[in-house]
């Protein structure tokens, strides 16, 4: 079974996390370089016979709604766990953190993550992983959720732009194995941003 390390690939393109507005061109890159990947036969998660004919993936249009500056709260002595996959791994995580936010005058919070393995490399002691699901999932978006990749604050603010959140490699290929959006991350609102599903 090929291991997914979908955050490695995706770290090229994230956004700059000093910015505290909105921009679209900063979608607009997000985009352009997603689809320059997964057309890329060396980086492309796409089975053989979809990237044959693979043009763009379907995007929700960028949505300033979308795109939120959340208080974040440092969790402190978190104990490592076993994340769930789509398949039987179970890579070690810690909870390092919860983001509180709000979208059309409703609060959410979510649970942000580290992956520890890959913390320990130097390029990506910073990174933290946000996975997500919310109420497109199973009908415009994957059921599975998506994932957002961020960087480790340096005051009590992380900005998290939805629009450049993306699905797991598990939505393109069985072969891979996928953290499973943990059930705390669940929100109950309709999420129109990012990468939509692949196939109807």
């Amino acid at each position: 079974m090929r291991i997914l390390l979908f955050f490695v690939l995706f770290l090229q393109v994230q956004i700059g996390f000093s910015q505290e507005k909105f921009d679209d061109n900063v979608v607009t890159k997000f985009q352009e370089e997603l689809n320059a990947e997964y057309a890329d036969a060396k980086t492309s998660p796409l089975m053989p016979e979809d990237l044959a004919t693979f043009k763009t993936l379907d995007f929700y249009p960028a949505n300033e709604k979308f795109f939120v500056v959340a208080k974040f709260v440092r969790t402190k002595k978190e104990k490592p766990f076993e994340m769930k996959t789509s398949t039987d791994r179970k890579p070690m995580y810690v909870k390092y953190g919860v983001v509180y936010f709000t979208i059309d005058g409703a609060n959410f919070n979510l649970n942000v993550y580290k992956n520890i393995a890959l913390s320990q490399q130097e390029k990506y002691k910073d990174h933290l992983f946000l996975p997500f699901s919310d109420l497109t999932c199973g009908n415009e978006s994957y059921i599975g959720g998506k994932y957002i990749d961020l960087k480790i604050p340096k005051g009590k603010k992380l900005v998290i732009d939805f629009n450049t959140s993306y699905n797991p490699y598990c939505a393109y290929n069985h072969k891979y194995s996928c953290p499973i959006v943990p059930l705390e991350n669940d929100l109950n609102i309709e999420i129109k941003a990012g990468v939509k599903k692949f196939h109807d």
